[in-house]
């Protein structure tokens, strides 16, 4: 198959599944670092954690064929599995896995680092009694509830031990060969990533589900909308999930293909500098949350992509409150600067990644905070770029998304509302709201006592305060749209669901 001009395409085999997306965002696919959303769908298939969360939100096994919960932990019986190497996959290997999780302390370890687990503990909390035997005892600051929950997460794959330990390379845990290779007991392997262009995976022949349905999966660096709709017109291409709102409505109705409309649980969101002048200033901020046009935004740009919805919880999810009035009124916008003291307005640099549909928010952002007297120079670039600008700090305004690890208001809303360490020496990058140096140990607190709250009605009074306090707090990190996920799918595929969590999996997927 032709990997390079579109227009050389042939139909796609009967035993390989062609994808087009925006590869903008992996950076790496080592699970123990990536964390962006594509980079997890390409992970979700090269390796298994001990647990899965399926499309309704609940855990469901995967390494682990049984667990047990008590007051200190869990106790996790692991299934026969092997990895692609044929090296079996033991105790020892969980225990690697998330001791290298936390020993690394990339941008994934925040994810328990937020809940107690560190580089420090993690030995004397996560031990194998066994072979087949992985106990995790509680931190203090967690459920097990809870806890699964992370577990679930591609953070939490397990990687053949003793494949990592023979690529080690200067103390790096792997880490230079995982960002290219895999290492995994997943449906498929790694066979070739090039950055912005190519991901091809190959089926794992011996993978302990059976073997997958397709021999080969290729994604394909699309960021054009039409050249994507053009690709899965004629058959190119089996499942395109870049495409704008308008290139969508292409395909309402139409033969031969179907739209999913996925929910995330997570936001787009307009991440402001609060370590910066003007946007330390809280009357600055809510201003600037008076001066965007949602719903002329949602109307005109997000179709599909989101819906208006300016508090981090999905209006759908219990104990969600409704958001706040902040709408477009420019003459409340103006008169917020003004008190702030900047009658005269002022200049700021807005920098996204050039991927659908960030890219027309920015301009629609641009125009309206220019109603207000806020000039807004727009700065794009690849994925890179701009996420190495966020995790240190090195912006003013940015567009990034998010998504929920669990489907309540604590696994969408968490981001948003904790900041242990708010100082530049903590370089906790990790962290979403560290990266906006947003300042908000009451938020914070909040959200560590809804964490520790073993009553469900208990925990949602937390859950409702939580959300007030965003709110009064003026946050510096402004969710927008509530996020979906839109993918056309041509029916020739069948079995392929889109997973709220970017967790799709793709052993069962299958072609007429």
């Amino acid at each position: 198959m032709t990997l390079t001009s579109p227009t050389a395409f042939a139909k796609t085999p009967d035993n390989q599944l062609v994808i087009a997306t925006s590869l903008a965002q992996v950076l790496s696919l080592d699970p123990h670092q990536a964390t962006e959303a594509k980079a997890n769908e390409i992970m979700a298939n090269l390796y298994d954690r001990l647990v899965s969360v399926d499309g309704s939100g609940k855990i469901a096994p995967q390494l682990a064929e049984s667990w047990q919960i008590d007051e200190k932990g869990i106790t996790f019986k692991l299934r026969k599995a092997d990895f692609a190497s044929g090296n079996p996959v033991t105790s020892a290997d969980v225990v690697f896995s998330i001791t290298r999780l936390l020993k690394l302390d990339q941008a994934a370890a925040a994810n328990l680092k937020r809940v107690g687990y560190n580089g420090g503990n993690v030995q004397k909390l996560v031990t194998a009694p066994d072979e087949k035997t992985v106990r995790i005892d509680l931190s203090g600051e967690t459920t097990s509830e809870l806890l699964l929950y992370r577990l679930a997460m591609v953070i939490a794959s397990v990687v053949d031990s003793k494949e990592v330990k023979s690529h080690e390379a200067s103390g790096d845990w792997g880490n230079g060969w995982m960002r290219t290779n895999s290492a995994g007991s997943g449906p498929f392997t790694l066979n070739r990533w090039t950055p912005n262009e190519i991901v091809i995976l190959e089926a794992n022949k011996t993978y302990t589900g059976g073997e997958p349905k397709m021999r080969r999966v290729v994604i394909r660096h699309v960021p054009e909308s039409q050249v994507e709709r053009l690709m899965l017109e004629r058959g190119d291409v089996d499942i395109a999930s870049a495409l704008t709102a308008s290139d969508l409505s292409a395909f309402n109705g139409k033969q031969d293909f179907q739209i999913q409309r996925v929910p995330t649980g997570g936001f787009y969101v307009l991440s402001m500098n609060a370590g910066k002048e003007p946007l330390s200033n809280p009357k600055v901020r809510e201003a600037i949350a008076y001066g965007i046009d949602y719903k002329g935004m949602e109307k005109a740009i997000m179709g599909p992509y989101g819906r208006a919805r300016t508090i981090p919880v999905p209006e759908n999810f219990e104990y969600a409150i409704p958001s706040p009035d902040w709408q477009l009124n420019v003459d409340k916008a103006k008169a917020l600067l003004a008190e702030a003291g900047y009658k005269d307005g002022f200049s700021l640099t807005l920098k996204t990644i050039a991927q659908t549909p960030r890219i027309d928010l920015a301009t629609a952002i641009q125009a309206s905070l220019g109603q207000i007297g806020i000039k807004v120079n727009i700065q794009q670039g690849n994925g890179a770029d701009i996420i190495a600008a966020h995790r240190a700090r090195d912006f003013d305004l940015l567009i990034p998304q998010t998504g929920a690890y669990m489907p309540n208001v604590l696994g969408s809303m968490e981001q948003f509302s904790s900041n242990p360490d708010n100082s530049l020496a903590a370089n906790n990058a990790g962290n979403f709201v560290w990266r906006s140096a947003w300042d908000i140990p009451e938020l914070t607190a909040l959200t560590a006592k809804a964490s520790l709250e073993p009553d469900a009605k208990k925990r949602g009074e937390i859950y409702v305060k939580m959300q007030e306090t965003f709110v009064a707090q003026k946050p510096a990190v402004l969710p927008l749209f509530e996020r979906y996920e839109p993918i056309v799918v041509t029916t020739r595929v069948k079995n392929y669901v889109g997973h709220p969590n970017a967790t799709t999996r793709l052993e069962g997927v299958t072609k007429d």
